[in-house]
């Protein structure tokens, strides 16, 4: 079996904790918000690498193979959708037409890619000891009212699950961090080509490391 080049290139860095990667997407409303670049200072001022970046609009098709959509993920967004209409007193069968968990999952995950379709987004690849794990510690947890003070959703997104279900739309919470390092290199692997990578060396890492 052939290796794709940037899987390749993961089989030979992996052995090095520092060079592991993950991948940031600032969503639609962070790039119209003006937080791109706040967004990025974070991440570098933690001594975190970005080695590659780049602006676009996703298509659908492409949001779609971000996204696992899997059963069993749309299973998960229905059941935590469901939660928070019970948590909430709101009948899902009134709101929704329907309590099925995979049903509200497909309804949950069109909302997710009308939403990331809507404008711009930027991408970067963050290269760093535990990059999945720092990174998700900087921009917080994914539900806003969750988020702690100083991280990136805790400071700039004061969006509820509450709200965007009532209005039928996806949450607002700035930012998009891979969840693990298997999801990391799927969403670097779609989103980028080896030739678009650059690993560098910052100034400090032989103070840093």
């Amino acid at each position: 079996m052939t290796l794709r080049g940037y899987e390749l290139f993961n089989l030979i860095t992996m052995v090095k904790p520092q060079e592991e990667k993950t991948l940031v997407l600032v969503k639609p409303d962070g790039v119209k918000r003006g937080l791109v670049g706040e967004c990025l200072r974070r991440i570098e001022q933690r001594g975190l690498k970005i080695i590659a970046l780049k602006m676009f609009t996703p298509t659908r098709e492409e949001i779609k193979k971000h996204y696992p959509n899997t059963d069993k993920w749309l299973r998960g967004l229905g059941e935590k959708t469901l939660e928070h209409y019970k948590a909430h007193g709101q009948d899902p069968m009134k709101e929704l037409g329907t309590d099925d968990t995979l049903e509200i999952g497909r309804k949950v995950s069109g909302w997710l890619e009308e939403f990331m379709i809507s404008g711009p987004v930027v991408a970067c690849v963050v290269q760093g000891i535990h990059a999945v794990e720092m990174v998700r510690k900087i921009v917080g947890n994914t539900l806003p009212a969750k988020a702690d003070m100083g991280t990136i959703r805790g400071d700039y997104s004061v969006d509820s699950p509450t709200l965007a279900n009532l209005q039928k739309r996806s949450i607002h919470n700035v930012v998009h961090a891979s969840g693990d390092p298997d999801e990391a290199l799927h969403e670097i692997e779609h989103w980028f080509n080896p030739q678009e990578i650059h690993p560098y060396k910052r100034a400090e890492e032989d103070i840093m490391f």
